[in-house]
């Protein structure tokens, strides 16, 4: 009887442990996550100076790595724009454009942001800052209560002061520190790119 007795406590021990409460780890690995992406595939300007046709883009590659390391949907911004092939001309139209003001718009929008509570955000640099895109496609969404992270690409800017320029844009969001990766080694990234994302979900 009492073999008994110890056996029943310590199946109930070992089903309290199961089904106790979760661990704040687990509660924010449940979270839901959403990767979205501006990217320009074609000529890139690298290291040394040479110039590589992507078949993808640097971001869109590091952004692929975060979806793979924490779950969650991936999204990639389009724009209605198409820029030139070239890459020393692409840079041009991109500096006009951001120097008119002119708002870039998406060939789509994802059709609601309201399921998603954790929001990777990633983008190259242009003359300084990310693209317009970006801008246009966060102000349309409410991101209240919404954690931001952002991530960037670019072969030497790093992410200059764009982390700033989103906490202006994503008003009631929380925007947390960024990641920036040199884009002629978005390839090679993997590793360093999965353990921030990871850790970045997990100190949430």
């Amino acid at each position: 009887m009492a073999l008994m007795l110890l056996s029943l406590v310590t199946t109930a021990c070992g089903q309290a442990k199961q089904t106790g409460n979760k661990t704040e780890s687990d509660s924010n690995m449940e979270k839901k996550i959403l990767t979205v992406f501006f990217s320009m595939k074609g000529e890139t300007y690298m290291a040394g100076g040479r110039i590589e046709n992507l078949e993808k883009g640097n971001t869109n590659v590091c952004a692929e790595f975060i979806q793979k390391s924490v779950g969650g949907d991936l999204f990639e911004i389009e724009t209605t724009k198409t820029y030139s092939k070239d890459h020393f001309k692409m840079i041009e139209e991109a500096k006009v454009e951001m120097q008119s003001g002119e708002k870039a718009q998406p060939k789509k929008w994802l059709d609601n942001l309201e399921s998603y509570d954790v929001i990777f955000v990633g983008y190259p640099i242009w003359w300084g800052t990310y693209p317009p895109i970006i801008n246009t496609f966060l102000e349309h969404y409410n991101l209240t209560g919404k954690t931001i992270i952002p991530f960037s690409t670019s072969e030497g800017s790093g992410l200059l002061n764009t982390v700033a320029e989103l906490r202006e844009v994503c008003k009631g969001a929380t925007v947390t520190e960024a990641l920036a990766i040199r884009g002629s080694q978005a390839r090679q990234s993997e590793k360093k790119v999965s353990e921030w994302a990871k850790k970045m979900i997990t100190n949430l």
